[in-house]
């Protein structure tokens, strides 16, 4: 399967020190962004890992800058536990002095394709009326099934090319309706970064990193066409690899 960019995977000690790489990360790309720095992050376990070490790593002073949003997000209030922005919302947020205006989060209560619709609209207008939006640095994660974001293995979410935001109505996984950033707006940002930690993501990772599948896997259609891509892992995820990797010491 041609890459339309090189990858890079680097494999850390425990998710300890998988996290603050990844928060010097942000940091870094932040301050090589100059003006804005715009990114979009996932939900599940990197919840707890950027908001245990991203504050410390940005600063106080450069979040003012900062534009966030959220690649996916289930259609629930925002108090319910599955919420994305939810999460963040209670345990990033009050660390990192984004301005509420630079957080662009999902419109409760609408219809599914209404909110994607509305999601689409509100990232056209932060980034001034850009065809695909072109994020900084997005964060995403994987599951255990190989998806990313709400786009899932077979879904015909994965042939879509013209919308920027998309509804899933009938997400294998619950809850049923989200929505998603599409492909086409993942392979369009400077900067994609991966993150898997645990044992239970070995098999999967191996398929993705490795594999050559007729069919490939919903991350391994994840190939930014002019950015960078990374994978960090955690020793237990990358165990199964026979690639190439660095492999980070214990900080």
């Amino acid at each position: 399967m041609p890459r339309s960019a090189p990858r890079h995977i680097s494999v850390f000690p425990s998710p300890q020190e998988l996290g603050s790489s990844l928060a010097q990360l942000v940091a870094q790309r932040a301050a090589e962004a100059g003006g804005r720095f715009s990114l979009g992050l996932s939900g599940g376990s990197l919840v707890r890992i950027l908001s245990q070490e991203l504050p410390a790593a940005a600063g106080p002073a450069a979040p003012a800058r900062w534009l966030l949003a959220f690649c996916d997000e289930r259609l629930v209030p925002p108090e319910h536990p599955e919420s994305t922005f939810g999460a963040y919302k209670a345990q990033l947020l009050p660390r990192l002095p984004v301005p509420e205006r630079q957080v662009l989060a999902v419109t409760p209560g609408l219809p599914a394709a209404a909110a994607a619709a509305d999601y689409a609209a509100k990232l056209r207008e932060a980034f001034q009326g850009e065809n695909f939006p072109v994020f900084d640095l997005l964060i995403l994660g994987v599951g255990p099934d190989g998806h990313t974001c709400s786009l899932f293995p077979d879904h015909p979410l994965l042939q879509e090319k013209e919308k920027i935001v998309a509804a899933i109505t009938d997400s294998p996984k619950p809850p049923p309706e989200r929505i998603t950033l599409t492909l086409p707006m993942l392979n369009a940002a400077r900067t994609v970064v991966f993150v898997a930690t645990g044992e239970g993501k070995a098999a999967i990772l191996k398929r993705i990193l490795e594999g050559d599948e007729e069919k490939p896997l919903p991350a391994a259609l994840v190939q930014p066409h002019t950015g960078q891509l990374h994978w960090f892992l955690d020793e237990s995820a990358a165990k199964e690899l026979t690639v190439p990797f660095e492999k980070h010491s214990i900080l």
